[in-house]
């Protein structure tokens, strides 16, 4: 490759002709850099902060066993963080004079949580080694750490993300898939952070843990169409037509809080509690993804770490971009 000190010596000494190529060449250069901004293995803070990760887990662990549901939430939480201008930490961020925050935008009023554990888990490291492990690697690990713990797949996480200064609840509010989302929306979304149909009905699987609110599901168990009736009369009874809007249901119904592939089995009996959980199968092209998951359920583990780490890729700050936050939910 071309240095920047032979590209200087053209642009200073030389020809037109020979001018406009260092020019192209010093772009090509520059991108080329910009493109290597990458993360880095899960080695990355190994001389920086070596027992990062193993605090971190230590903390998830213990927020899990005092409540199983919080490794859904958590799982949700990274989620919820990377579909919006990327894994930066940006879900987290309180309102202030400076910040516009996410967490009130309909996706997430009153529905993401799990901001207390992350903050522990950033106390306890930063304890070990101030401003050098990012809120936004946090969730990524963990992430991990919840699916592993309540017997999901585990994954090499890869780090290096740093933290966003503001958030966006404009994009939120345009990025976050709704319960209500048709199957041709949820792909058309996914692909937008080129995650692919088959990554999309993976990362869904998550739902095979934790629990959803009345108000989410009511229309579907009243209304819906594609339902089986036994399976609509059961949910009923927690979830009043005209009341109990924060009362919850677990959206697997059988093993709530085991991570397996029932949740693929509950899509072919016509018992997926959200809207967006039964157009995974409901006679169009998905259909297929979820039947395979259904039968292989180390297929649906595999899948869905690998679509956990392309989906922790989605656009993180490197290098000297953003900054590393000293607590999770404000700026320094």
């Amino acid at each position: 490759m071309v240095s920047s000190s032979v590209v200087e010596n053209y642009v200073s000494c030389c020809s037109l002709a020979s001018r406009v190529f260092a020019v192209v060449v010093m772009v090509v250069l520059l991108l080329s850099s910009a493109s290597q901004a990458q993360l880095s293995s899960d080695t990355f803070y190994a001389k920086t902060c070596p027992k990062a990760l193993s605090t971190i887990r230590t903390t998830i662990r213990t927020a899990i066993a005092r409540e199983r549901r919080m490794a859904a939430s958590l799982i949700r939480l990274h989620f919820h963080d990377c579909f919006v201008q990327g894994c930066d930490a940006s879900v987290l961020l309180d309102n202030s004079t400076t910040v516009a925050s996410e967490k009130f935008v309909l996706q997430n009023n009153n529905s993401v949580r799990g901001f207390e554990v992350i903050e522990q888990a950033k106390s306890a490291v930063e304890k070990l080694c101030p401003g050098v492990v990012s809120c936004a690697d946090i969730l990524a690990v963990a992430a991990r750490d919840a699916s592993e713990y309540v017997g999901g797949p585990s994954w090499t996480v890869k780090l290096g993300r740093r933290d966003s200064t503001n958030g966006s609840p404009s994009l939120a509010n345009r990025d976050l898939p709704r319960f209500t989302d048709s199957l041709d929306s949820l792909i058309s979304l996914f692909k937008t952070k080129d995650l692919s149909a088959r990554d999309m009905v993976a990362l869904s699987g998550s739902h095979t843990i934790g629990q959803a609110r009345c108000v989410t599901f009511r229309d579907r168990i009243y209304n819906g169409s594609n339902i089986d009736a036994g399976f609509a009369s059961t949910r009923r009874r927690n979830c009043p037509a005209t009341d109990g809007d924060s009362n919850l249901a677990p959206l697997d119904l059988v093993t709530p809080n085991s991570f397996d592939n029932n949740y693929f089995k509950n899509l072919l009996q016509k018992k997926g509690l959200l809207e967006s959980d039964q157009v995974l199968f409901s006679g169009d092209s998905t259909d297929n993804i979820v039947l395979e998951y259904s039968r292989n359920p180390s297929t649906f583990s595999s899948d869905f770490a690998s679509a956990m780490v392309k989906m922790g890729d989605i656009e993180p700050l490197t290098g000297s971009a953003g900054i590393i936050r000293t607590v999770c939910n404000r700026v320094n």
